[in-house]
């Protein structure tokens, strides 16, 4: 199959360019032919301006679509992110070429402006089934409210005009827990299809998980994702048995974010840097507040055979499955320190083995090359349903 990629990548590295790259190379490996049209959203603020402005109707991204349509001929076109410099024009450009269109939802954008159903502290439902202006008050996009206003216009215009109703044949949740939240949002279950993400094998650990102190969170330190806690409870262990914390990421909250002894906190790595920090640490922890969509690092902390501790507060525990993973509330610091306290050797070992298991059996790109191409088929003229 030929496959073309629409996407648009973040400013600060996110796990959806990571899926975007992950699923170009699967298919490629697979012997498909994949041809990407992924613009960056800009940095520089006048450049940032001008897209944000066009994001009600980006004709020249909206004219470049149907001319790459015209000249590769793909039988299916994946969307994956288009906030902001592709805008919903890209999606309805594919569409009128006659193109089986699928697109990715990877987070709530459709009906919250802040993208993550999380405001003050707390999951946020003030948007759901409702008009996305209680966002503008609030200023949920990026704290400024006329760049929410903005970004409300260009819901409320692309539900107007049903763009996605109209052209998107198949959306995809990475999880059954996104999909009911997608579900509560607008998007028709009928045309909602799950399928989880993947990563490539990292190969075998040099040492199970027992033999390292170093307990490992990756993610932007953003509100929501919990890190706060995760100091408060990293500070109430007394650090004598030498275990370390290392937080990898960087985000908003890095000028606020506690400091606690025994803390390592590089910011950003490069992803090979990562995958080798995950084979050699002792247990992953991802202590988010919000409805998690999926989680990349999870799947990348079970094929390197990591034992898991996560939260309550979304899906986290179905996509780990019950034999990997620790779970404790969300924004409960004692608890999330007696979960990293419990994880003694032969606890670490055991979790890190199921979870090694599970990716075998779930989330490697064999399994996903098939999911996607299950996906594609199902769009192709012809098929059923």
């Amino acid at each position: 199959m030929r496959i073309l990629q629409l996407h648009a990548r973040y400013r600060i590295p996110a796990g959806e360019d990571s899926v975007v790259d992950n699923e170009a190379g699967a298919l490629e490996r697979g012997g498909h032919v994949v041809r990407r049209f992924v613009l960056p959203n800009p940095h520089d603020r006048l450049a940032a301006a001008g897209a944000l402005a066009r994001s009600l109707h980006n004709a020249p991204v909206a004219a470049e679509v149907r001319r790459v349509v015209a000249d590769f001929g793909p039988d299916v076109v994946h969307v994956h992110n288009t906030w902001f410099a592709l805008s919903s024009s890209a999606i309805e450009a594919a569409a009128d070429a006659g193109v089986p269109v699928v697109m990715t939802v990877h987070n709530y954008r459709l009906g919250c402006l802040g993208a993550d159903l999380f405001r003050d502290g707390a999951v946020c439902t003030a948007c759901v089934g409702r008009s996305p202006w209680r966002g503008v008050v609030h200023a949920c996009y990026r704290g400024s409210r006329l760049q929410s206003a903005v970004q409300a216009a260009e819901v409320v215009v692309t539900r107007r005009r049903n763009v996605l109703d109209r052209c998107v044949r198949r959306f995809v949740a990475p999880s059954q827990f996104m999909a009911d939240r997608l579900v509560e949002l607008g998007l028709p279950r009928d045309r909602l299809h799950v399928k989880a993400h993947f990563v490539a094998d990292p190969g075998p650990r040099p040492s199970p998980p027992s033999s390292s102190s170093r307990v490992l969170s990756v993610g932007r330190l953003a509100p929501g994702k919990g890190l706060d806690t995760l100091v408060d409870a990293w500070n109430r262990l007394d650090g004598s048995d030498g275990r370390t914390l290392t937080i990898v990421g960087d985000g908003p909250l890095a000028p606020s974010l506690g400091h606690a002894a025994g803390v390592e906190r590089p910011g950003w790595l490069p992803r090979h840097e990562v995958i080798e920090r995950l084979l050699t640490a002792r247990a992953l922890v991802m202590p988010s507040e919000w409805y998690e969509p999926f989680g990349m690092v999870l799947v990348e902390a079970m094929s390197a055979g990591l034992p898991i501790v996560v939260t309550t507060a979304a899906g986290a525990r179905a996509i780990v499955g019950p034999d990997g993973a620790v779970a404790v509330p969300p924004r409960d610091a004692a608890a999330l320190a007696g979960a990293i306290e419990s994880l003694d050797d032969d606890t670490v070992d055991r979790l890190g083995a199921a979870n090694r298991r599970r990716y075998d059996a779930r989330y490697t790109e064999s399994a996903g090359l098939a999911a996607l191409e299950e996906l594609y088929r199902s769009v192709l003229p012809g098929a059923q349903g």
